[in-house]
């Protein structure tokens, strides 16, 4: 038997709120499976992120080299990269594999305010990687980020849409009665996804979602059907969110058998 695989690079987050282990759930739950190069290590919890440690540029390029020469990758997944040396290996990979389809979530600081990458790597990426991807997924800080701190969000995604074929930018951190996800497209109308906002902060809501829309292109998907299906999945583990520690609810990316 075989399934889709997707490659995803992200960081470690040892509560398994967010990063890696959101990845690995969230591509299972769609039946596909992830294979995971770690971009850094995090001293982590549900609260914030309180230390940051980098895995070698010349580790990180080899883990890279050997996860492609052995498997077949129907899509790749970025999140959180540590610097720019790494982005410039990503680079090189996506050179070799030209027709798989990129997703990045662009993901800067952790929802608890901690810095995971600077501004160096949010440049990298609009540089070297946004041209190459399928689509990006910033949410609103992090669209605002990229685009110099410009606050309007329709100029953002117009801005940012010049480069990644299909923008993203989910409203889950903005102060709106419902949350508003905006599609991006160059030279099409904004597409509006619409959500009941649900209470609470929520641990890796971006990972579980950037991470569903890549396994939902491994599956063959077209791009807006792939962002419908990942958004409504997204929506359902934040409603079964369940609280592991003392700080953000984490998603129930995989539904446990009824007893």
């Amino acid at each position: 038997m075989k399934r889709p695989n997707i490659l995803v690079i992200a960081g470690h987050d040892p509560s398994g709120g967010a990063g890696i282990q959101a990845d690995i759930e969230s591509a299972a739950a769609q039946g596909v499976h992830a294979a995971t190069v770690i971009t850094l290590l995090t001293c982590q919890d549900t609260t914030n992120v309180h230390g940051v440690e980098a895995v070698t540029t010349e580790f990180f390029a080899r883990c890279l080299d050997t996860a492609v020469a052995d498997m077949h990758f129907d899509a790749i997944k970025l999140g959180v990269i540590a610097n720019v040396e790494q982005v410039t290996c990503i680079a090189a990979l996506l050179d070799r594999l030209p027709n798989t389809p990129l997703v990045i979530d662009p993901v800067l600081v952790a929802a608890g305010g901690g810095t995971l990458a600077d501004d160096s790597v949010g440049k990298a990426l609009h540089d070297q990687l946004f041209d190459r991807a399928r689509v990006i997924t910033p949410n609103a800080r992090e669209a605002r980020a990229l685009c110099h701190g410009e606050t309007d969000l329709d100029r953002c995604g117009e801005a940012l849409s010049a480069h990644a074929a299909s923008v993203l930018i989910t409203g889950g951190d903005e102060a709106s009665a419902q949350v508003v996800n905006r599609r991006y497209t160059a030279g099409a109308s904004v597409e509006h996804y619409e959500w009941p906002r649900l209470d609470g902060v929520f641990h890796g809501s971006g990972c579980t979602l950037a991470s569903a829309i890549a396994a939902q292109l491994a599956l063959g998907r077209e791009t807006g059907e792939a962002l419908r299906r990942a958004q409504q999945y997204t929506w359902e583990t934040l409603d079964r969110a369940f609280a592991a520690g003392r700080g953000q609810r984490i998603p129930s990316r995989i539904v446990a058998p009824a007893s």
